[in-house]
């Protein structure tokens, strides 16, 4: 009777463990607070954008983005935006002034039709240096499997020396090994 009641106290305290959820969220930003960020503290920005009827934009967020491994890295490697391509704010960037100037219900921001260069495509992560260059743009929807890698390729400078198919012969994920 006394390990019957051991056990039970053990599972029961163990019970809120197995009932917790991912706690590991990435914290977002705004385009201004991640450039003023980077400035103190250089990292490369991540920006996602989206918009509020793109059914893919909201799978990314459900699907990628709250993977605890997603979550993480961009945390600690990036300073991870998200940027309504509709939004009426105006944003301050380099001496520019962005608006959205459309008066249709589907507009898009200057901002975001400069970084993705024309090429208006939800959801796009567009990546960019510490000293705010642009290094691409990825267009479409990526799951965690998909992303981790290109998150690595960019974060790590890759880039700079070898081609993205090279770098993915020998990535190892990290998220498998779970």
């Amino acid at each position: 009777m006394k390990h019957l009641s051991t056990l039970l106290i053990i599972l029961f305290l163990s019970l809120p463990g197995i009932f917790a959820q991912n706690t590991t969220q990435v914290k977002w930003y705004s385009f201004e607070e991640a450039v003023e960020l980077a400035k103190k503290n250089p990292k490369k920005i991540f920006i996602d954008v989206y918009t509020d009827w793109c059914g893919w934009c909201k799978k990314m967020d459900q699907e990628t983005f709250s993977n605890p491994v997603i979550a993480s890295y961009l945390n600690e490697h990036f300073y991870p935006v998200k940027l309504n391509s509709e939004t009426k704010d105006t944003i301050h960037f380099e001496g520019h002034r962005f608006v959205n100037e459309g008066q249709a219900r589907r507009s898009a921001h200057q901002l975001s039709i400069s970084l993705l260069q024309g090429k208006m495509s939800y959801p796009s992560v567009v990546y960019m240096s510490e000293n705010f260059q642009l290094i691409t743009v990825v267009p479409g929807y990526m799951n965690a499997s998909a992303i981790e890698p290109v998150l690595k390729f960019i974060s790590e400078n890759h880039y700079q020396r070898i081609s993205y198919d090279d770098f993915q012969k020998s990535f190892t994920s990290s998220i498998s090994s779970q």
